[in-house]
């Protein structure tokens, strides 16, 4: 394990120890959907204004959903709300100067704004165009899951490094394999970035992991993150996030009213082609045979199976991102 590495999981704390923080230490999931993102199967336990209540329930002092390209979610719950931080996730496919599609989340935008940003994202593709925008518009921002990429994407790893240098703020997504992310953790390191952890969560568990850094306003709690001032708390490793997440992404798929044409990824191919043939309504008219394929489906993704064939799909691409890091750093 590189010094770096070892450095940076110094920053991980258990939630028993975040309690012990005095009262200016701040938290926060910054990397949420609710049922505004088209990957987000509908239903009530991740509609907006749930998802808000659920998020002050488990202690929040900062309340954030970046749902894809779309600002719904504020339209539903009002942009002038106590505790309530407007975010968007964008994603910018910039071929170019990078390559391959890459996720970024901003923050504390407004409708103009985010009209703005969604024009440079998909008129002009161009992820410095945007970054120059936030400099601009003097918006947070951060660089998600820098070592995700989508489903087809050949990734241009050698522009990772290059891009997250451009960037206050790197994630760690625990959506995304430990190797990846640990990577990620020696990227913000080696470049002097902040990092976060975010659930990243499409089935409502907000809060089931955050960021804690000092702050009286989001503005300064973010800003103590850029600088190394922050600690990130859970308790879980990730392989038992991703495996409580996709056992919900069954039951909400399974709850869906008849939808077709929906498509819904988690990553893990099997599981994927499965879900989305249930997600057309083929057997939601059969209440009894939905439920008994709903509880297997479950188990099947509770048995730790799904995972491990995701981490064993990503075991070249795990190879390929060391080699790379091993030239940066």
């Amino acid at each position: 394990m590189s010094k770096d590495i070892r450095y940076s999981l110094k920053k991980v704390i258990p939630s028993q120890k975040a309690t012990e923080l005095n009262e200016g230490w701040k938290r926060a999931d910054l990397h949420v959907h609710t049922s505004c993102s088209y990957d987000v199967p509908g239903g009530k336990s991740v509609h907006p204004e749930v998802l808000f209540n659920r998020a002050v329930s488990r202690g929040m002092d900062y309340i954030t959903f970046t749902d894809h390209d779309t600002v719904e979610a504020f339209d539903i719950l009002g942009w002038k709300r106590d505790m309530l931080i407007p975010g968007v996730e964008l994603s910018v496919t910039d071929l170019e100067n990078v390559g391959h599609t890459i996720h970024v989340n901003v923050f504390e935008l407004d409708k103009a704004q985010f009209r703005e940003m969604k024009s440079i994202v998909t008129k002009q593709h161009g992820i410095f165009m945007l970054i120059d925008y936030l400099k601009e518009q003097d918006l947070p921002y951060m660089y998600n899951h820098p070592f995700w990429f989508a489903v087809g994407e050949k990734p241009n790893l050698f522009a990772v490094p290059e891009i997250a240098r451009h960037f206050p703020i790197i994630e760690y997504n625990m959506q995304d394999l430990e190797q990846k992310n640990l990577f990620a953790m020696s990227l913000a390191h080696s470049l002097g970035k902040g990092m976060v952890v975010t659930t990243d969560s499409h089935t409502g568990s907000i809060g089931s992991v955050y960021t804690m850094a000092e702050g009286d306003t989001f503005r300064e709690y973010f800003s103590n993150i850029s600088k190394g001032n922050y600690y990130l708390v859970m308790d879980d490793p990730v392989w038992k996030h991703i495996t409580k997440e996709l056992a919900a992404w069954v039951e909400l798929v399974f709850s869906m009213n008849q939808q077709e044409g929906n498509e819904f990824f988690t990553g893990v191919r099997s599981l994927d082609k499965i879900i989305n043939f249930i997600s057309t309504g083929k057997i939601t008219c059969y209440p009894h045979l939905n439920y008994l394929t709903m509880r297997f489906i479950q188990k099947f993704s509770m048995s730790g199976i799904p995972v491990l064939l995701y981490i064993l799909s990503n075991r070249s691409l795990v190879s390929d991102i060391e080699n790379v890091m091993s030239f940066y750093f």
